[in-house]
């Protein structure tokens, strides 16, 4: 297998791609799928669309779009996507930094994205690996999808900030790794949650909602989640003051 390259897609036909990837990582019906033509308004307005490729097949990509809050332009990173044969070898790594690295370029120092807090590895690559935070809880978001990977629960979700210039994600972006956080609290995700939810075991939702309320409850405290570790007991929001 060929290390994928990496580079920006600006085409219809690459768009297309995008869009086949999307619907089977995610397993979306019709009407839960982004459509070719938001990969193509994202790249005509200023946003991004990354494409990573193997040979001629794409292996992965990202699509970020603008968004203005409190006077800051800041990019919305909506999707990045794997494909299953290509997953837990960097890739994701490899893309959001290379996304990184393009934002830094266009004058962007912050993108954020949304990320599920029952999902135990999307947690620690996000907080643990990429060295991002996140202080804003959204119940369901999006609101019940047809996504299999949600199993009916609420699209409860946290909103990543990825802070570009700071020196957690300078570390990150140099190879040595984001710093271990000062942790004031934990919260946490069983390992469990996974079986949970496709048993269609009440346990998850149960879950879900203490983690929804003790996740609020610290943000309007005044904390954050400033990192995240796991072991084989579950995962852990690592929370703190910024």
């Amino acid at each position: 297998m060929t290390s994928p390259v990496i580079r920006p897609l600006t085409e219809v036909e690459e768009f297309e791609e995008c869009v086949a990837l999307q619907g089977s990582v995610w397993g979306f019906a019709d009407r839960d799928l982004v459509p070719r033509r938001m990969f193509s308004v994202a790249h005509k307005i200023g946003g991004q669309v990354l494409g990573a490729w193997s040979g001629a097949t794409l292996a992965g990509f990202t699509l970020a779009i603008p968004g203005l809050r409190d006077g800051r332009v800041y990019w919305h990173s909506h999707m990045l996507a794997v494909a299953g044969e290509f997953r837990n070898l960097g890739l994701g790594r490899r893309l959001k930094l290379y996304q990184r690295d393009e934002a830094l370029a266009r004058g962007i120092e912050l993108i954020e994205w949304t990320f599920d807090p029952l999902e135990i590895m999307n947690g620690y690559f996000n907080l643990g690996l990429l060295g991002a935070v996140a202080r804003r809880y959204l119940p369901n978001f999006y609101g019940l999808t047809s996504s299999a990977l949600q199993a009916g629960l609420p699209t409860d979700r946290l909103s990543a900030e990825w802070w570009l210039r700071s020196p957690t994600v300078e570390a990150v972006a140099t190879g040595a790794g984001a710093p271990a956080p000062v942790a004031k609290a934990t919260v946490m995700v069983p390992a469990e949650i996974h079986a949970w939810k496709n048993a269609g075991d009440a346990r998850a939702l149960s879950t879900q909602s203490a983690i929804r309320r003790e996740l609020t409850d610290a943000f309007a405290g005044g904390m954050a989640a400033i990192g995240y570790r796991r072991d084989d007991h579950g995962g852990y929001f690592l929370l703190g003051n910024l």
